[in-house]
């Protein structure tokens, strides 16, 4: 399942904050972060308000197999 981690470019006492969702996608714009599902935007946060975006969730397939 995608999960992200964001952390916010000022931590105000909030801290960090976890999204996951079976069919989350992330687009970033010049200005947004949006997070999206099946149903639409789930998520929206201007880019300034933001220190990092990181996917945290565990890789389900397995790396295509190597040709030599």
């Amino acid at each position: 399942m995608p999960a992200y981690l964001i952390t916010p470019a000022e931590n105000r006492g909030g801290g960090d904050v976890l999204i996951e969702d079976d069919a989350l996608v992330l687009t970033l714009t010049e200005r947004w972060a949006r997070f999206s599902d099946a149903d639409g935007i789930v998520l929206a946060l201007p880019v300034e308000q933001i220190a990092s975006v990181q996917r945290v969730d565990e890789e389900q397939h397995e790396p295509a197999p190597r040709e030599e």
